[in-house]
C-alpha cells in the first residue's frame, strides 16, 4: 500500500502562499500524487505544474466548488480517469470572517458554513467510500485554534463555531472508518503567514501577538504541511481521532 501508486486531494490549494500549497509540495516531496482542487482553476493548475517540475510525480490541477455536489463529481470524474486511486484528503479549503457575533447575518453565517463544513462534508463524502473498500486512507482536517480557545485572532464567532464543527466531524468519522483501514485527524494552526494573514502582522499588532507566542514567532505555512505530510503516512495508521495544535505555544490546553 505505497503511497507512490495514490492520489493525495487537497483542497483550496491555488493560493502561492497557502497552507495549502505548502502541503501539496511535502506530499509530493514524500511521494504522493497530489491532486490540487480549487475555484480557482488557472491557479489549481499552475501548482499542479509546479508540482510536476520539482517532484517528478504526477499532478492534477482542477477547477472545484467544494461546496457544489456536481463540481466535486465533475472533479472526481476527471480524477479516477486520468490518476491513481484516492489514497487521502486534506481538507483546506475554508473561508474566514472577522465580522463580530452582534453584526452577523444569517447569510454570512450560511456562507462561512458552506465552505468550512459543508464543503468538507462534499468532497470527503465523495471519496470516503472508495478509501474503505481499498482498506487504505488518510483524511486531515484544517481547523484552527480559533476552535480550541474561541476565536480572538483573526475569525469571529462563525469561523470558530464553523472550524468546531470540523473537528467533531472528524472525531466521529474516525470511529466509523476506522475499522476499514481510514484515519481521519485534525490539525489547528496557530498564527501562520499566508495571505491572509500578511497584511494584518505588521508594527504593534504584530509586535503584540509575538509577545503571547512562546516560540518568539509567527508560524510557516511548512510547519503545518509537514504534520500533515506525516499523519498521511502508511507508518501513521494508529492515529486517528486526534487534534494536532501548530501554534508555537500560544494556546496550551
Amino acid at each position: 500500500m505505497t503511497v507512490t501508486g495514490k492520489t493525495a486531494i487537497v483542497t483550496g490549494a491555488a493560493s502561492q502562499r497557502g497552507i495549502g500549497r505548502a502541503t501539496a509540495h511535502a506530499l509530493a516531496a514524500a511521494g504522493w500524487n497530489v491532486a490540487v482542487l480549487d475555484l480557482d482553476e488557472v491557479g489549481a493548475k499552475a501548482a499542479a505544474e509546479e508540482i510536476v517540475a520539482q517532484h517528478g510525480v504526477q499532478a492534477f490541477g482542477l477547477g472545484c466548488d467544494v461546496t457544489d455536489e456536481d463540481s466535486v463529481a465533475t472533479a472526481l470524474g476527471t480524477l479516477s480517469a486520468d490518476g491513481p486511486p484516492v489514497g487521502a484528503l486534506v481538507n483546506n479549503a475554508g473561508i474566514t470572517s472577522p465580522t463580530p457575533f452582534l453584526n452577523v447575518d444569517g447569510t454570512e453565517w450560511d456562507r462561512i458554513f458552506a465552505v468550512n463544513v459543508r464543503g468538507a462534508f462534499t468532497i470527503t463524502r465523495a471519496v470516503a467510500p472508495g478509501m474503505a473498500e481499498r482498506g487504505f486512507g488518510r483524511v486531515v482536517f484544517l481547523s484552527s485554534v480559533s476552535a480550541e480557545r474561541g476565536g480572538g485572532v483573526f475569525g469571529g464567532v462563525a469561523y470558530s463555531a464553523a472550524k468546531a464543527a470540523q473537528l467533531g466531524f472528524a472525531r466521529a468519522l474516525a470511529r466509523e472508518l476506522g475499522p476499514h483501514g481510514v484515519t481521519v485527524n485534525s490539525v489547528a494552526p496557530g498564527l501562520i503567514d499566508t495571505d491572509i494573514t500578511g497584511g494584518l502582522l505588521e508594527g504593534d499588532r504584530k509586535a503584540a501577538l509575538l509577545a503571547g507566542i512562546p516560540v518568539g514567532r509567527n508560524g510557516r505555512t511548512a510547519d503545518v504541511a509537514d504534520l500533515i505530510t506525516y499523519l498521511c503516512r502508511e507508518e501513521s495508521s494508529y492515529i486517528t481521532g486526534a487534534t494536532y495544535d501548530v501554534n508555537g505555544g500560544s494556546h496550551i490546553h
